[in-house]
């Protein structure tokens, strides 16, 4: 049986919340943040860490400060859907860090990858170098982004 999900109450949503917003936020801070003191409120966290709700803590780059302002969003097919095929291919996105995002679909074509570059140009080399020699790539359609109106971390 898999492992059992937490229940997550209104504190624990609280702090959900406060540490999605800022992951440096002091306990002290915290507890005050979600009505509770700093020893219980210590101990939700420890649970969440615990229990994988919480997965980690990072710093939030801002990539268009990093010079990679340029997203576009590709339709992958493959030329063989076999499991030994989607694994190869799976492996082998690791390796390209172009690649923000690559999601396996259930559509009429099976990844959507979001790939994030500094301009058209830098695009077009890692679609035809990278993207586009992966193990068991049929085709590709690209979707340049114009503007993002809502995106995580940013």
């Amino acid at each position: 049986m898999p492992d059992e999900l937490p229940a997550i109450d209104r504190f624990d949503a609280a702090i959900l919340r406060a540490l999605s917003e800022n992951g440096r936020l002091p306990v002290t801070a915290l507890a005050r943040r979600i009505g509770l003191t700093k020893t219980p409120t210590q101990a939700r966290v420890r649970r969440l860490e615990q229990s994988g709700v919480i997965a980690g803590y990072r710093a939030v780059l801002n990539p268009i400060r990093m010079g990679l302002a340029h997203v576009a969003f590709v339709e992958v097919r493959l030329s063989d859907t076999r499991e030994a095929a989607l694994q190869a291919f799976n492996r082998a996105v690791q390796a390209v860090p172009e690649i923000e995002e690559c999601h396996m679909m259930a559509a009429g074509f099976d990844y959507l990858m979001k790939v994030r570059t500094g301009d058209i140009h830098d695009f077009r080399r890692v679609l035809g170098e990278r993207i586009s020699s992966l193990p068991h790539v049929a085709s590709t359609s690209t979707y340049v982004a114009m503007e993002a109106v809502k995106e995580a971390g940013l």
